[in-house]
């Protein structure tokens, strides 16, 4: 089955993992990975404060909703796999292929507040475990957070193994920790067994029961694995697509499940170290933390800590891939990882410091149910989508959903829609409890953002039945190639070379004679980077600024030996908007810059003039890097 042509999702790793040459449990081990990145999702912050509430306040009857829960996630979450490998696109590019450019606007805006939800609960669960093992203060835990978006590069930069070893090292680290508690508090395994039975749920159990679904399946997981599945590369052919979808339903089986053993494991341990002592009313990890030290002594907290660290920290790093994911999926739009890390993890930790200012240490329970309820809103807009589009028999060919599938995947569509919108209105009826002079507020502002979002999610659903596709999409990203029929050779007639005085000068007076020959003109460019350049511009007359001047004519000299017609060009101040000041007023038409060799941390510190330069002029510009 061929790939349909389109941008690559995560191009900088796309197709990075060979599958090909590998057979037997070398093939098997070579697709394990992208559902634990998943996984992680799963047991996130968000799930812990739903699980030790749930544990505390009903003990062990809450254990069968987890179970139906993962359920649903591993149906979805295969259904996502299979978008990914048959279609090669992830979910968010497969609706930009459907949709028009502005229901794509709104899907990504909603899915980019439901990434910054998520952050947020990360963010408020690292900073709690911050504080409970180094009595660091919450607004300092907050804050220190922002320096994982290093983490994140120096990752990504290693490559999707390296990342997928981090990210099962660190569930590695929660699973040990609730297995060690998990024989420290010794829970009572007949109960745990009950647990599994459905039991009829009311008033604040059916509450938290909803607040466990919402917060289990996640709407960015099911773009984030459409994309980590095409990591794999893998032979296009019938088989080999059977092959691959088969291997990672067995990956998101073994991964999930993983997840739901430290989601129960949280729940009973919630159950075991409090419900049964008498403590009913834990809903704060805070209070599960110290609770656990009064009860068991030091360790059990400890561990509590460390696996909340680990938790937060692996959920942040797929929240950053998940925006990545949604934002040149939906809306074409790239910009550097680091930006896009610093800007989602600010837009979170804005709410999270205002909350600690305002409200103190108790709000950020509050905040982290809030950021579950947001992310309730979004899940229809990934859920339903993702059932049309694997159920497309034109798209997906002899890999579309059968009638047993579709009926068990809109089925746990409607539960969840259900359950969340449940989940809304009481907390919307909390709102207006909690403060009745807002109620004008909620109703003026509230009320009209839930019926939007209302209506947006009919037209996603009812689109294909109203609507016939294209087999085409709307838009593509970079446009359609243009018919090639004869080029004719460009000729430069004004040339400039930005110098500075190193091994790659030559190297750039090379390339720039081989481009203009004899009959261009050349001006050789150097920015003098002084602070009193930067002050005085061309009033300068320091020592090196003559130095420079000096050497810049002795260059012009030997290319006029040669019989080149050259002419020196002094800048001041920052090189990039120097250089491109010169090229714009001398009306040049070629540059010919030499690349000083940075990487990542060091452009960072001294910045990126070729980049820059770029930008600032409309003339071909030829990087020159140095033998």
């Amino acid at each position: 089955m061929k790939q349909e042509d389109h941008s690559q999702s995560l191009s900088n790793v796309h197709s990075s993992v060979n599958t090909e040459s590998k057979t037997g449990w070398r093939k098997f081990m070579a697709f394990i990975g992208p559902a634990y990145l998943i996984s992680v999702g799963y047991m996130d912050p968000g799930n812990w404060a739903t699980d030790i509430a749930g544990g505390s306040a009903f003990g062990y009857r809450l254990i069968w909703i987890l179970f139906v829960s993962n359920l649903i996630a591993l149906l979805l979450q295969s259904l996502s796999a299979k978008l990914g490998i048959v279609r090669g696109m992830d979910l968010a590019q497969a609706s930009k292929h459907t949709y028009n450019r502005f229901v794509n606007f709104c899907l990504y805006i909603l899915a980019q507040i439901a990434i910054i939800a998520c952050d947020l609960a990360e963010i408020i669960g690292m900073a709690i475990g911050l504080n409970l093992l180094f009595h660091l203060p919450l607004i300092w835990g907050v804050s220190l957070t922002i320096t994982d978006t290093v983490l994140m590069l120096f990752l990504m930069n290693k490559g999707m193994r390296k990342l997928e070893a981090f990210i099962v090292s660190m569930i590695f680290i929660i699973g040990i920790a609730f297995l060690v508690e998990m024989f420290i508090v010794k829970p009572d395994v007949a109960a745990i067994a009950k647990g599994f039975v459905p039991n009829m749920l009311s008033g604040d159990a059916l509450y938290l029961a909803i607040g466990i679904i919402g917060a289990t399946v996640m709407p960015h997981n099911l773009y984030l694995h459409s994309s980590l599945v095409q990591t794999r590369k893998i032979n296009r052919s019938d088989e080999g697509i059977r092959s691959a979808i088969k291997f990672n339903i067995w990956d998101t089986i073994i991964a999930l499940n993983v997840a739901f053993i430290i989601n129960a494991a949280i729940l009973i341990l919630a159950a075991g170290a409090f419900f049964t002592n008498g403590y009913f009313k834990v809903a704060e990890i805070q209070d599960a933390y110290k609770l656990l030290e009064h009860i068991f002594g030091y360790l059990a907290p400890v561990l509590f800590a460390v696996a909340l660290i680990a938790s937060g920290q692996s959920s942040t790093i797929t929240g950053t891939l998940a925006g990545q994911i949604i934002m040149e999926g939906h809306i074409n739009l790239r910009i550097e990882p680091w930006l896009r890390r610093l800007l989602t993890r600010l837009m979170a930790i804005v709410p999270a410091v205002f909350t600690i200012l305002y409200s103190g240490e108790e709000g950020l329970g509050n905040l982290i149910i809030l950021s579950q309820v947001v992310l309730s809103l979004q899940l229809g807009f990934a859920v339903i989508p993702l059932i049309h589009f694997t159920s497309d028999k034109k798209k997906m060919g002899k890999f579309a959903n059968g009638p047993f599938v579709k009926l068990l995947a809109w089925g746990s569509a409607i539960i969840i829609l259900g359950l969340n919108a449940q989940l809304v209105v009481q907390q919307i009826q909390e709102w207006t409890k909690g403060s009745p002079n807002g109620v004008i507020w909620i109703y003026a502002l509230v009320m009209p953002a839930i019926i939007a979002i209302v209506l947006l999610l009919l037209y996603v659903f009812l689109r294909p039945y109203l609507f016939k596709h294209k087999d085409e999409p709307i838009y593509i990203p970079h446009g359609i190639a243009t018919v090639i029929d004869e080029l004719d050779a460009i000729k430069y007639n004004h040339i400039a070379v930005s110098i500075d005085f190193s091994k790659n000068d030559t190297e750039a007076i090379r390339h720039a004679i081989m481009q203009g020959g004899k009959h261009a003109d050349y001006t050789l460019i150097h920015v003098v980077e002084t602070a009193g350049a930067r002050y005085y511009g061309n009033e300068v007359l320091d020592q090196e600024t003559q130095s420079d001047v000096d050497n810049l004519n002795k260059y012009v000299d030997a290319m006029k030996k040669m019989g080149y017609k050259a002419k020196p060009e002094i800048g001041y101040g920052a090189a990039a908007s120097s250089i491109a000041k010169i090229v714009n007023d001398e009306k040049i038409d070629f540059v010919v810059m030499g690349s000083h060799g940075h990487k990542a941390l060091k452009d960072l510190i001294f910045g990126t003039t070729v980049n820059k330069v770029r930008h600032q002029v409309k003339v071909p510009v030829m990087i020159v890097k140095s033998p």
